[in-house]
Parts: C-alpha cells; sequence; structure tokens
C-alpha cells in the first residue's frame, strides 16, 4: 500500500472515530506518533496494529 503522510484526524475519520478515541487507541497500543503529520512508515504500523479501516459511506450520500 501506498501512503502520503496524513494527519491523525484524517486517520480518526478514516476509522469513523473521534481524534480523542483515536489517541486512546494508540495510548492502549503504545504506539508513540513523532510528529504533527503522520508519516507513512507510522501508518503502516497503525493499520498493521489497529487493522485497515473500513472505509464508511459518506453519511450524507443519496439513497
Amino acid at each position: 500500500m501506498d501512503y502520503t503522510a496524513k494527519t491523525r484526524q484524517e486517520i480518526a475519520q478514516e476509522y469513523g472515530i473521534s481524534r480523542k478515541t483515536f489517541y486512546n487507541w494508540l495510548k492502549r497500543e503504545d504506539i508513540s506518533l513523532q510528529n504533527r503529520l503522520v508519516s507513512p512508515k507510522e501508518q503502516q504500523l497503525i493499520y498493521e496494529t489497529l487493522g485497515n479501516p473500513i472505509k464508511q459511506p459518506h453519511r450524507f450520500a443519496m439513497r
């Protein structure tokens, strides 16, 4: 998988959770992030540890 740098908020949204919950998950798994943006290497560690996020359909999508 090819990654680009993302914010913590972007990754939290991928999981469908709040940024605060994402921080709690990282703390629980003892994952510390170094910079403001999450590097591709850090993303790989997150996705391997927490599992790949399921893409959520946009909540305002027309049905």
